[in-house]
């Protein structure tokens, strides 16, 4: 059968991830953007300090339990033969500094929402030095379209405008296309953290947390944080309360959805 397959040209080949299939016609645009905004000060009179390049995301929720990963170890190599009826799961967030190479990762025991993001840049900032603070001209988020963090998303951007008030700097949410997340800094990250516990069994939290402790991006181990914070999905704003937080954003003229600059009541 093996041969038949071959004469007729279905030889064995290595799975390759595909090219994204789908293209916005603002697609070009919103990359070169992306290109143009990339370290760049608000204002060219805003540039008294230096700016905080930042690039956030949530990843695939993690199963805690004797599941397998897919990867090899030297210890016990026996997991589950299934891993249905999973009773605990966490979802990663991160916050990678591009300038720095330092990695925040918080473990969230609750649903990935625009609260659970917030909160994370919350916990980043106030784990910041207040010397390394003071010098941030503004901060410059990439963000992938992702359904908590979009920039259509009401509760989102009303927490965005809450934490620009509360850290006085400016905030700009750069986004990167749909179908094209991969490119945002943060996916590498996520990358390696895979390939540094895939052998092991995360059958606890502890476990889990201890592992992504380990781990090393750029020669730096990560600030690992666990959220036990109970949230609400679902959350929104009214067509009321949402016009004061649009007065609050400048969005870009030609790409309104994909750059969005807060400044500091």
């Amino acid at each position: 059968m093996a041969a038949v397959l071959n004469r007729n040209g279905y030889r064995l080949r290595k799975v390759l991830k595909a090219k994204p299939q789908k293209k916005l016609p603002e697609t070009d645009d919103i990359f070169a953007n992306l290109q143009e905004k990339d370290g760049q000060p608000v204002e060219e009179s805003e540039a008294g300090g230096p700016v905080k390049r930042l690039s956030i995301d949530c990843k695939a929720t993690v199963k805690i339990g004797e599941y397998s990963r897919g990867g090899k170890t030297r210890g016990d190599h026996r997991a589950a033969d299934h891993d249905m009826g999973c009773q605990e799961t966490h979802v990663p967030f991160g916050i990678v500094d591009e300038d720095e190479g330092e990695l925040y990762l918080t473990f969230g025991s609750s649903f990935k929402t625009s609260d659970f993001i917030v909160d994370s840049l919350i916990g980043w900032w106030n784990h910041a030095s207040e010397e390394a603070r003071a010098t941030i001209s503004h901060l410059q988020i990439k963000v992938d379209n992702g359904p908590e963090s979009s920039g259509v998303r009401t509760q989102f951007l009303k927490r965005m405008v809450e934490f620009t008030d509360s850290i006085g700097k400016a905030v700009q949410l750069l986004y990167y296309p749909p179908y094209h997340s991969k490119y945002n800094p943060i996916e590498r990250c996520w990358g390696i953290l895979e390939q540094h516990w895939n052998g092991a069994k995360l059958d606890s939290t502890e476990t889990m947390l201890e592992w992504a402790k380990s781990m090393t991006w750029k020669g730096i181990k990560p600030v690992v944080n666990l959220c036990k914070k109970i949230y609400q999905k679902g959350i929104s704003l009214s067509h009321k309360a949402m016009r004061e937080i649009e007065a609050r954003l400048e969005r870009n003229p030609l790409l309104p959805k994909w750059d969005i600059l807060i400044r500091p009541a």
